[in-house]
């Protein structure tokens, strides 16, 4: 726990991303996790993953955007990328994610509704280009407000997807609400510093939250993705899919670019769909920081990673 608290601590401080920067093949290890900083760099990932049998979404890393310039400048880059997968005929297997801090939730008063125009414009696009769009979620003073959005913009682009939490105590609850026909949500165990009365802190606790939402979505009418990395809960999952009557295609598991490659390949040649989170932009270090403390064999495939170089 002290060793996340400090990384998240990192995720904050420019001294720490020079020294990531300056360690031995620092920028080597980062681009095993992040695709690039350019729209051409997360291209291209994305079609060498998908040609090895893998779904992709992609996040342009950035949030808590400053003015409405950058977040317009945020949206813009979502509907070119959006545009760029369509014409490499990647849009069938590609997906994007995008927080609405980066959409300019955050400006003040009317921050929420110039995210939700943003998100609107992006949806659009999605669908135009035959693919979809999911939310992710951010600290837990924020998941309010992006369900409240997710749903207003369901009921004209109901493929839109959302992120739900299992280290905050809401989301059993928020789970039963988001299980009709065609409800996409992911499932993750969070990866923010949260407080003690909003979220459990003990990693046994989170696991046992992460199995019961789990369960709920697998017996419900939406569709499941499954984000995690943890060997025990993938197992979980398949048989809460076979106990439910799921077929293959009615789920999927997610994992992050750069990590676990040989189990996502074994679960896409056993027939699953296995969904690739992979991240580019320039703004990474926040990111890049957080999944290190979102658990510990993140580190240590960091530590590795490094030492190899």
């Amino acid at each position: 726990m002290l060793t996340r608290r400090l990384l998240l601590a990192a995720a904050d401080s420019p001294q720490a991303r020079r020294a990531v920067l300056a360690a031995p093949g620092g920028r080597a290890v980062v681009a095993r996790f992040v695709a690039g900083e350019t729209r051409a760099d997360a291209v291209v990932t994305t079609d060498s993953l998908v040609a090895r049998g893998l779904a992709v979404t992609l996040d342009h890393l950035g949030e808590d955007t400053l003015d409405e310039a950058a977040a317009t400048t945020v949206a813009d880059e979502y509907l070119g990328l959006l545009g760029a997968l369509e014409r490499a005929g990647l849009a069938g297997r590609a997906e994007v994610s995008v927080k609405l801090s980066a959409l300019g939730s955050g400006l003040g008063a009317d921050g929420p509704a110039l995210a939700r125009t943003h998100l609107r414009a992006v949806c659009a696009a999605a669908d135009a280009a035959g693919t979809s769009v999911t939310v992710d979620m951010e600290d837990h003073a924020a998941t309010e407000a992006t369900l409240a959005a997710v749903a207003e913009l369901r009921a004209d682009h109901p493929t839109l997807g959302v992120v739900l939490q299992a280290y905050l105590r809401r989301t059993e609850s928020d789970c039963r609400e988001l299980l009709g026909s065609g409800s996409r949500v992911r499932l993750v165990k969070g990866a923010y510093a949260e407080p003690d009365d909003v979220a459990f802190r003990d990693r046994a606790e989170v696991d046992r939250c992460y199995v019961r939402c789990l369960r709920l979505l697998m017996e419900g009418q939406g569709y499941p993705m499954v984000a995690t990395h943890d060997p025990r809960l993938i197992e979980i999952a398949g048989v809460l899919a076979v106990r439910a009557g799921r077929p293959q295609d009615s789920y999927e598991f997610q994992m992050l670019y750069g990590v676990r490659a040989d189990e996502q390949r074994r679960l896409a040649d056993a027939g699953e769909t296995v969904r690739v989170y992979v991240p580019y932009g320039t703004d990474w270090y926040a990111y890049f920081m957080r999944r290190l403390a979102e658990r510990p064999a993140n580190l240590g495939f960091f530590a590795r990673a490094l030492v190899g170089h």
